[in-house]
C-alpha cells in the first residue's frame, strides 16, 4: 500500500476501513411498499445502511423495524371534479375525496401522483393520506353551475373512496348525498366492503338508474392478495360485497385489473366467482408501470418473487409489444392511449381471448349498464325546486 503523504505502511498492519453495509430489503408488515422510494423531483437520494446500533427484532429474532403509522392530513381543496381526455377511460369526470390510499396496492397507477406533494410514491402513498374535507361542498357548487353538462362521474378513480379513514370522515357519503340531491348519475369503484354502509343511499339511486358500483378483485388467492393489497378487504369479503350489492338491486360489476403475468393467473376463476355472487359486467386492464411505479414494482418482485421477477417484467414488455430498442432503453410498458390499457400483440390477444371467452360463457357484459343523464337539474344545488 502506498502513502503519498508519509512513509510506506505495512499492508498487514494497515488500519481497516469500515465499509458501509447495506440493510437488506424487508417487507413491511401491513404495507405494500417496502421503502419510501424517492420521487422523481427529488435531487438527492439516500440509501439505508447498518450503522451498528441495535434495531428492533421480531418474535423470530429477525430485524424488524417498527411499521410506519398512517397519518391523515386535512386539505382544503380548490376543486372537486377532475376531467380527463383519455379515450381509453370510460368516464370523463371523476371525484377523489382522498389523495393516497391506505390499501397499499403495490401496482397502483396513482402512486406517482404523491410526487407532486413532495412525498414518496412508496410508503408515503399508503401512510400519508390527504383528506379533502370540503369536497362535498365543492362538488355541490360545481354541479350547480349553469355551465355544467351532466356526464357520468366516477368516485374513486385515483384512490379508494372507502379506505379505512372513510369510516370516520364520511367524505364519500357526503359526495353521494350531493349526487342524490342533484339527481346526478355516478359510479363507484372500490376494493372495500365499506361500500355496504351506504346501501341506504345507493339502492334507491340505483333503482332510478343513477348509480352503479364496481368491485375490484385481482385474485382469489388470499396469500397473494395480502402481499399485493395488504389493507384491502380479503377476496372472499369482496365477493360477499358483490352479493350484498346485487341483492339490494344495485348494478354491480367486477374489475379484474390489473392482470399481472405469472402473478395473477386465476382470471377465469375470479370472473366465475363474481358472476355467481351477482356481478353482471366485468372489465380488465394490464399492468402499467409509469414513473416511479416501475422501480417500486421491481422492488416488490425482488422481495416476494425473486426467482420469477425477470420473467414477469419481460412478459409485461411483451404485453405492450416493446421492441428491442425500447427494452434496451429501460422502457417497461406502452403509454399510448390506444394500447396502454389492454396491451397489444400476441400475449395481449391471448389475454383478451381468455377474458372474452369467459365472459361469453358466463353471460357477463350482455347488457350495458346505462345511467340516466336526463334527471339532473342544476337548480337542486341551491335547494330550489324545478318546474321541468
Amino acid at each position: 500500500m502506498s502513502n503519498p503523504i508519509g512513509p510506506p505502511i505495512d499492508d498487514e498492519n494497515a488500519p481497516q476501513v469500515m465499509q458501509d453495509v447495506r440493510i437488506p430489503l424487508q417487507a413491511v408488515r401491513g404495507r405494500g411498499a417496502a421503502t419510501a422510494l424517492a420521487h422523481r423531483f427529488v435531487r438527492d437520494t439516500r440509501e439505508a445502511v447498518d450503522d451498528g446500533w441495535d434495531v428492533p427484532v421480531d418474535e423470530e429474532g429477525d430485524e424488524a423495524p417498527a411499521p410506519p403509522a398512517t397519518r391523515v392530513h386535512l386539505e382544503t381543496a380548490k376543486s372537486a371534479i377532475c376531467a380527463n381526455d383519455s379515450p381509453d377511460i370510460y368516464f370523463d369526470l371523476s371525484v377523489n375525496p382522498y389523495r393516497g390510499c391506505e390499501h397499499g396496492c403495490v401496482y397502483c397507477y396513482a402512486r406517482p401522483t404523491h410526487s407532486y406533494l413532495n412525498l414518496s410514491p412508496g410508503l408515503d402513498f399508503e401512510t400519508q393520506i390527504i383528506a379533502k374535507h370540503n369536497i362535498a361542498a365543492l362538488l355541490r357548487d360545481e354541479l350547480g353551475r349553469p355551465s355544467h353538462v351532466p356526464q357520468l362521474i366516477n368516485i374513486g378513480s385515483a384512490t379508494d373512496c372507502y379506505q379505512p379513514v372513510e369510516r370516520e370522515l364520511k367524505l364519500t357519503r357526503g359526495l353521494i348525498e350531493v349526487m342524490r340531491d342533484m339527481r346526478h348519475p355516478f359510479s363507484i369503484i372500490t376494493k372495500s366492503a365499506g361500500v355496504e354502509r351506504d346501501l341506504d343511499l345507493l339502492a334507491p339511486l340505483a333503482a332510478q338508474r343513477l348509480a352503479a358500483v364496481y368491485v375490484t378483485i385481482t385474485t382469489l388467492d388470499p396469500a397473494l392478495a395480502r402481499r399485493m393489497e395488504p389493507r384491502a378487504a380479503a377476496p372472499h369479503r369482496r365477493l360477499r360485497t358483490i352479493r350484498t350489492l346485487a341483492e339490494a338491486g344495485i348494478p354491480v360489476g367486477v374489475s379484474v385489473a390489473p392482470q399481472i403475468p405469472f402473478i395473477t393467473e386465476d382470471m377465469e376463476q375470479v370472473l366465475q366467482a363474481a358472476h355467481e355472487a351477482g356481478a353482471t359486467s366485468a372489465f380488465y386492464t394490464v399492468l402499467r408501470l409509469p414513473w416511479e411505479l416501475n422501480a417500486l414494482f421491481r422492488e416488490w418482485l425482488e422481495l416476494h418473487y425473486p426467482q420469477r421477477a425477470a420473467r414477469v417484467l419481460a412478459r409485461v414488455q411483451d404485453l405492450h409489444s416493446l421492441d428491442p430498442a425500447q427494452r434496451a432503453a429501460g422502457k417497461v410498458y406502452g403509454s399510448d392511449f390506444a394500447t396502454r390499457m389492454k396491451g397489444s400483440g400476441l400475449w395481449a390477444d391471448l389475454l383478451r381471448q381468455r377474458f372474452s371467452a369467459t365472459c361469453r360463457r358466463l353471460g357477463l357484459n350482455r347488457v350495458r349498464t346505462e345511467l340516466d343523464l336526463t334527471q339532473y337539474r342544476a337548480a337542486y344545488a341551491r335547494n330550489q325546486g324545478c318546474l321541468f
